[in-house]
């Protein structure tokens, strides 16, 4: 989902300039003086109304005034989109996954790819997804980006925060796999998915 601005935001009757950051799940508030994720389970009411979008939770209520896009925001609260639409996964797929993603995931790739490898990589795949939980993973790069069909995709699959691979270390081993990066999604609460794509000019056709 990724949708960032800075704001004003007011919790309880305490207003705050902040940047905010919807996720896949998540409402994520960094401010000075205000540090708030509030997930969407934990939302009871969310409206629009005027360019502010109210939100009630845990017995607070949360105002963010996002002007114009305030209605898109509820939508996307309201109506997340799937998983599988986020990663674009489309029915006529050949698909891998390498390393350990979790078993939900699986069930929902295996019930729509045409073509599913667990743990082996497929020749002119459409997708191979990479599952990092260290640095020494970063050499499967080499060999997904080697998989994939010209106008295929790498996704890696990472944990948030800093206690797993960086961003910079990721983007460091596709770029020196012959990828390059274009899309970074919510995969999960605790996971993100970096998109790696072959660059155009490189593509033989």
């Amino acid at each position: 989902m990724g949708s960032e601005t800075t704001c004003a935001v007011t919790l309880n009757g305490k207003c705050s300039n902040a940047k905010v950051r919807l996720e896949t799940n998540v409402l994520q508030i960094r401010g000075a003086d205000l540090n708030v994720d509030v997930t969407f389970d934990e939302m009871k009411n969310v409206a629009a109304r005027d360019g502010v979008l109210t939100i009630a939770c845990n017995g607070s209520v949360l105002t963010v005034a996002l002007g114009p896009s305030a209605n898109k925001w509820v939508d996307k609260i309201l109506h997340p989109p799937s998983r599988l639409a986020k990663l674009g996964v489309r029915a006529n797929w050949r698909a891998a996954i390498v390393g350990d993603v979790d078993s939900g995931f699986v069930d929902e790739l295996r019930t729509v790819v045409s073509t599913l490898s667990l743990g082996r990589l497929l020749k002119n795949a459409d997708a191979v997804f990479v599952s990092l939980s260290s640095a020494a993973d970063c050499k499967r790069l080499a060999g997904a980006s080697a998989a994939i069909k010209p106008t295929g995709a790498v996704w890696i699959i990472r944990p948030k925060g800093d206690g797993g691979v960086s961003e910079a270390a990721v983007r460091a081993a596709g770029k020196a796999a012959g990828l390059v990066d274009v899309k970074v999604v919510g995969f999960s609460p605790t996971h993100s998915a970096l998109k790696f794509v072959i660059p155009v000019k490189n593509r033989p056709y």
